[in-house]
């Protein structure tokens, strides 16, 4: 249950003036000076624990800006996707929040919160129908984790959803005290047709992390608020948007969470994708059913 430290870190969090901090960071960490980013990376290094011996640049004094440090790509090889044809592959370096079935349009969220699943993918209606009796699995980021996100499987995008929110933390403390908290949070949603059903891979922002990126559009960080946009990509588009399993869809600019959704009876997640498990990009966890 949330303890009285859970209720006050998340109550102190309302008044913030989220998206300003957020604008102030994505400044902060894009300062090239070497006294100032090799002081934030190394601070980061230290206090998080962060395994620079994966990375592909494995001096932290080497890039040539906190973000660049934070948004580094890993040696080759360090990271398999799952290659058996039915298996799902994890999108990111993390530890599981929650992961189960959506049942009656509702997302859990954490022991006494669940959430709206047409609220999550900015109330459209068609979008939610997808997903109705489905599946879900949500994996949040530390500060120590790769933050670059990869497909599960291979996909064609159909829609992008920009949906402005607020900036809440998502550290285990405030997922159990601000209901509908992903519900909530500025997120993007990308919905990929699959040869198996419906996928969304669902990026969430967070205090401090406005920066979220796709490869197809590019960065949403550069601007403190944003208006609500939509994007449609398809077979008449002229800029289809086509990626294989384990290809990189997109980054955080700082770290956050991921929601996956997937369509009635598509997938059975893996025994080992329960809550706090950690887990790594490309490893499977879960299997489609034909």
């Amino acid at each position: 249950m949330p303890s009285f430290s859970d209720h006050l870190k998340s109550i102190i969090q309302y008044p913030l003036p989220h998206h300003l901090l957020s604008k102030g960071m994505y400044w902060a960490t894009r300062i090239q000076h070497p006294g100032i980013k090799n002081l934030m990376i190394n601070q980061v290094v230290q206090r998080f624990n962060v395994d620079m011996s994966i990375a592909a640049e494995p001096n932290p004094e080497a890039y040539a800006s906190f973000n660049h440090f934070f948004t580094r790509t890993l040696r080759d090889g360090v990271r398999p996707i799952a290659a058996e044809t039915n298996a799902v592959a994890c999108p990111v370096d993390g530890a599981v929040s929650e992961a189960g079935r959506i049942i009656d349009g509702r997302v859990y969220q954490a022991k006494g919160h669940d959430y709206s699943l047409q609220a999550l993918v900015g109330g459209n209606e068609a979008l939610r129908d997808l997903f109705i009796d489905g599946s879900f699995a949500t994996i949040y980021l530390s500060p120590r984790d790769y933050h670059r996100i990869h497909m599960p499987l291979a996909g064609e995008l159909r829609h992008m959803v920009y949906v402005p929110g607020r900036l809440f933390s998502v550290n285990a403390a405030t997922t159990r005290t601000v209901p509908g908290l992903f519900a909530r949070n500025e997120r993007l949603v990308a919905i990929f047709d699959t040869q198996w059903g419906p996928m969304a891979v669902i990026l969430v922002g967070a205090i401090f992390v406005g920066g979220i990126e796709t490869v197809w559009t590019g960065n949403y960080g550069d601007a403190t608020f944003r208006d609500f946009e939509y994007r449609q990509y398809g077979p008449q588009h002229a800029r289809q948007v086509k990626l294989d399993k384990g290809e990189e869809m997109g980054r955080f600019n700082m770290g956050s969470t991921v929601v996956l959704l997937f369509g009635k009876d598509m997938l059975d997640w893996s025994n080992k994708l329960t809550a706090d498990a950690t887990v790594v990009m490309g490893e499977q966890i879960g299997v489609l059913n034909a």
